[in-house]
């Protein structure tokens, strides 16, 4: 990959910078994660421009939890939950850089993401948030508290609506920020999703897809690279049977004749293939501890606009 000095990164962290798959979501937890993420991101901050996003489903579904937990008092809706999460992860992950990248200031802001109240997503919730339970339980919890629930993995989780993203309201904002040399920590979760009545901004209920927030949030601010950070250190061909195949190098109409999992790189790919289809630019898919190495070509799974051999 052929990098130039310096480059503008829309770096996207995945559930993973926050708390790992059957991991207890207590404060330490995501305490040391964010850590880990924040050693990544600054190693990047050094030589670019950087804006953060990152996924919030075990916080929000956490705060959820908690919130039905106080009967006395009715359920905050997923937008409030959703700009409760973005506020204490975007803390975290603030003090982390600030700690890691002395000279460089650092911001995090609530970022409101317009979605269509007509979306089709809202009749069919996909989006997995909380904790994973047993069918049984459930299957107990869909039928107390109407929740739609589905498998992910080994188990089951509360399932959303999650809409696609349009608009960033405070994408103004994030410019100025960013022009001004801050590294900014914004639309985390996907962003706080909101929908316009008469002019006016008013929360609904759903949780928007992280990747495709990040897709549009790098596509408007002309990023040179979207960098999609999670578990995984590259996309493979056939992922999980016999005849797996790491794909170093693609194109977006070469992954588009592949599936890929719906719960988990599906969106990934999706996201990178629009971005580099809209925008020219490229996009890369890794494991989040080779971060700087995926920027320099050495790791992870480059997309480009142009057809290359698949397979590394």
């Amino acid at each position: 990959m052929d990098v130039p000095c310096r480059l503008k990164i829309v770096v996207a962290l995945g559930g993973n910078a926050l708390l790992r798959r059957g991991e207890s979501p207590t404060a330490e937890a995501q305490q040391h994660n964010v850590e880990i993420a924040a050693d990544a991101v600054a190693a990047l901050a050094r030589d670019h421009d950087v804006v953060v996003t990152h996924g919030n489903g075990p916080q929000v579904g956490l705060l959820a939890l908690q919130a039905a937990a106080y009967a006395d008092v009715p359920s905050y809706p997923l937008d409030v939950l959703g700009a409760e999460s973005e506020g204490m992860i975007g803390y975290l992950l603030e003090q982390a850089l600030e700690n890691r990248v002395p000279g460089v200031s650092v911001a995090s802001l609530l970022t409101q993401v317009v979605v269509d109240p007509a979306d089709a997503a809202f009749t069919r919730p996909t989006k997995p948030i909380g904790p994973v339970y047993a069918r049984e339980d459930a299957e107990r919890l869909a039928a107390e508290r109407g929740w739609a629930v589905g498998p992910d993995g080994t188990g089951f989780r509360r399932l959303v609506a999650s809409p696609e993203p349009r608009e960033i309201v405070e994408l103004g904002t994030i410019r100025l920020l960013v022009d001004a040399g801050v590294l900014v920590i914004c639309s985390g979760g996907g962003g706080i999703p909101v929908v316009r009545r008469n002019g006016a901004l008013h929360g609904i209920e759903a949780v928007i897809d992280k990747d495709l927030s990040a897709e549009l949030l790098a596509e408007l601010l002309e990023a040179d690279v979207l960098l999609m950070l999670t578990d995984v250190p590259v996309v493979e061909r056939d992922w999980g049977t016999p005849a797996a195949t790491a794909i170093r190098r693609a194109s977006p109409d070469e992954l588009c004749s592949m599936r890929f999992a719906s719960g988990s790189m599906g969106p990934k790919v999706d996201a990178a293939c629009r971005f580099v289809k809209r925008t020219r630019g490229r996009a890369a898919i890794g494991a989040l501890a080779d971060a700087a190495a995926i920027v320099r070509g050495e790791a992870g799974t480059l997309i480009v606009p142009d057809p290359v051999p698949l397979a590394g």
